[in-house]
Formats: C-alpha cells, structure tokens, sequence
C-alpha cells in the first residue's frame, strides 16, 4: 500500500507542486476560526501544510508545519520565511509525544489507502496532543451529489480523480491522485478507534470534519 500511495499519491504531488499551490490561496473559513480561536502562544502541527497556507493565519501561534512532498514544502517555504516547514511522513510525525497544543490535517488522511494507515495517521496526531488539546481533520465526503464530481451514497469509496496540468505550448499532462471518499459517520468511527474523542463534526465544501482529543 505505502507503494501504491507513492505512485498515486507523493509522486503526483511532487509532479503538480507548483500548478496545486497556484490553486490554493485562501484558508477555509472553519480552519481559520479554529486556529484564531486559540490562546496565543499555542504550539501546534500543520500535518500535509501544502504549500503552507494556514501558517500565517494566526502570528500569535508558533506553527510546526511538515509535508511529504519536498516541493511543497520549499513552497511553505518560501511562504512563512524559511524554517518552520519539514518533510514527514504523516505516519511517523518527528514531534515529541504530548508536547503540542492543537494539530490541523486538511485534506490528507483520505489520501491513505487503507483503513487501518487512515487510523494510525489520526493515532500520531493524537499522540503529539498534549492533555487537552484538541486536532481539526478534514476529509473528502462521499456524499457530494451537488458538487460537480456528483458523487453519493453509491459511489465507489476509493478513486483515482485526475489532475490535468495545462502548459502553454505543451501537451496537457493528467496525474491520477487516489481517494478515499469517507461515508457519513466512518471519520468518527476512525478517531475513535484510534483512540480519540469527538469534540465537535460537521460537513463544509464537500468535506466531512472533525475535532477530536483525548478521551480522558
């Protein structure tokens, strides 16, 4: 499976880095009202930061930002001055146990291609978390029968969905980027399973989300 995610996956973000990030200007409004939501000073984790657009969001935070793909984690970069974005994997964080205050993963755990890595990526995140402190994920949603991708309840959970890079002068290039598009309710079931509690849930743009922490 780690192969299989190399291929549709890491090797695809590395080829798109600079058309995905030409894409991604503006934070999510429920993001940016979690993170402006917590007490300056705050330590945390952006997990799969792209090209790091949810840095600046708060200056009062101190944001340790990591990537798997070398590209775009020049890009983050680039974007909050150097140093603070690393390349890791999402399943093997390089943070020490308990010491954050919050963690943010938008758009990466349907990226995993089996239901167990989707539960041991939510695991670390919530090994990071100091007591009491609470972690944002966002997923794609099965349930997008309005969106332009037309999916619902009878679609096929797991997907390849193109990226078409268009190049003036050039032949377009497509990249096939697997999915994992979670039902209602399979996200909870994950944090749970890995050991965590539902704070809060919802469905915003075509993506279900949770905030979760320790259970006790």
């Amino acid at each position: 499976m780690a192969a299989y995610e190399q291929t549709h996956v890491h090797a695809v973000y590395e080829a798109i880095a600079p058309h995905f990030s030409a894409t991604r200007h503006k934070p999510w409004p429920l993001v940016s009202r979690f993170l402006t939501s917590l007490p300056a000073g705050s330590i945390g984790l952006d997990v799969g930061c792209g090209n790091g657009k949810y840095i600046p969001v708060n200056p009062s935070l101190h944001v340790l930002a990591s990537d798997r793909s070398p590209s775009l984690v020049q890009l983050a970069n680039r974007r909050c001055g150097g140093g603070e974005v690393i390349v890791a994997d999402g399943l093997a964080l390089p943070y020490r146990p308990g010491s954050v205050d919050f963690v943010i993963c938008i758009a990466v755990v349907h990226h995993l291609s089996t239901r167990q890595r989707r539960r041991d990526a939510l695991a670390g995140m919530l090994a990071c978390l100091a007591r009491g402190g609470r972690a944002l994920v966002y997923v794609w949603a099965l349930e997008q029968k309005n969106s332009r991708r037309g999916w619902d309840e009878t679609s096929e959970q797991d997907t390849l969905v193109p990226w078409v890079t268009k190049r003036p002068s050039r032949v377009d290039e497509t990249y096939q980027r697997y999915y994992h598009l979670f039902r209602e309710g399979e996200l909870e079931e994950d944090v749970a399973a890995a050991g965590g509690r539902v704070c809060d849930k919802g469905y915003e743009r075509d993506n279900w989300w949770v905030v979760f922490t320790h259970t006790s």
